[in-house]
């Protein structure tokens, strides 16, 4: 076992608390990797609040990169020294595996979302007892996390750790959407409904695709005055004339529609915005839509609802990472950095708005 800090959550609800924790070797198909940056994710924050009190206290945290410190027996894909990236967790033998659609791996709940791993084990200790962990498979909220090899993408030594740890969940989200799913045609309009961190992920990959026009829509006068600089050709505040204004600006319609709000009263309205056969993805959570299905039928509209940007982490966050380098997904812009000891002033920033990515660094 070895001494690690981490942000602790005690009960549904409660902050995190910066605590000493202790963490065990990597089994043979995993690597233990010393974090370097971890991007604060809205479903970090929503899955704090519901978080079933039985699998408490736990550690939160799904977007990081870091070094390789130790790697099981039987590890082949990276070495100690290695800077990776780290993404969701995934069986690898599942018919979906299979196809090359990991994010809807028939184990993605008990491999994510079970406080550990899929045998209900931990790798974390707190005060001698179980520390609950294995948040998409890594809980990089702590200076070090124990993750399965399918986890850890191997990334250049130059990159830095603030623009590779937000691509392992929001980046290739919002990116994902776009280019693994939607694939627009270039000229096509899209229109991106929130403008934090996944939505404007979507907003640069639709750029890069050489989507025209892009719409931006947030309330936030900061985000949307990024949006435009990062090429959309215009970014409107959800208004009570937003539907007509979209549709004026996409000629009659928007090819496509990404919503990352998961507000009903955002989705109803685009549907509104969309032309005929037009495309709506759904990547935000909230609660049930109750669509006019009258809207949908006679307008052909199809509905994705897209998990991980439908991504396969290993092809795509190099993908991602190339872009990138030529400047076409300049997801720097997005991120603001703060100390790992001063996440709760992260929280803060995120949702007043005041920070699009915040990204915890670690000494």
């Amino acid at each position: 076992m070895r001494p690690v800090r981490a942000a602790v959550v005690a009960a549904p609800g409660e902050p995190f608390a910066v605590r000493d924790a202790r963490i065990e070797e990597p089994r043979p198909h995993e690597v233990l990797v010393r974090m370097t940056a971890a991007g604060l994710c809205h479903t970090d924050l929503a899955m704090r609040a519901t978080w079933p009190e039985p699998l408490t206290p736990m550690v939160f945290g799904h977007e990081g990169a870091g070094l390789v410190e130790a790697v099981g027996a039987e590890v082949t894909g990276v070495a100690p020294g290695d800077q990776v990236c780290l993404t969701f967790a995934s069986c690898g033998t599942c018919e979906q595996c299979a196809a090359g659609h990991p994010a809807y791996c028939l184990d993605a709940r008990a491999l994510n979302f079970s406080g550990g791993r899929g045998d209900g084990s931990t790798a974390l200790s707190l005060d001698g007892a179980p520390l609950h962990g294995g948040f998409f498979g890594q809980s990089s909220f702590a200076t070090h996390a124990v993750v399965h090899e399918r986890g850890v993408v191997g990334a250049p030594a130059d990159l830095p750790a603030t623009v590779l740890a937000p691509l392992g969940c929001g980046g290739q989200t919002g990116a994902g959407t776009v280019l693994n799913r939607l694939r627009p045609e270039p000229g096509s309009s899209l229109v991106v409904l929130g403008a934090g961190g996944v939505g404007l992920s979507a907003l640069m990959a639709a750029v890069a695709s050489g989507c025209d026009p892009v719409v931006a829509v947030d309330p936030v006068p900061s985000r949307r005055v990024l949006a435009t600089g990062l090429g959309a050709k215009a970014a409107l505040a959800p208004d009570d004339d937003l539907v007509t204004a979209l549709r004026d600006l996409t000629g009659g319609g928007a090819h496509h529609v990404v919503d990352t709000t998961g507000r009903p009263e955002m989705i109803r309205r685009a549907v509104g915005a969309l032309r005929p056969r037009g495309e709506l993805a759904l990547l935000g959570l909230g609660p049930e839509v109750a669509f006019d299905v009258q809207s949908l039928l006679y307008k052909g509209i199809r509905v994705h609802g897209v998990v991980e940007g439908d991504s396969d982490p290993a092809r795509f966050l190099p993908e991602l990472i190339g872009l990138y380098r030529r400047g076409l997904f300049p997801v720097d812009r997005l991120v603001t950095t703060f100390p790992f000891e001063e996440i709760e002033t992260a929280v803060a920033a995120m949702r007043d708005g005041s920070a699009v990515k915040p990204v915890l660094t670690f000494g």
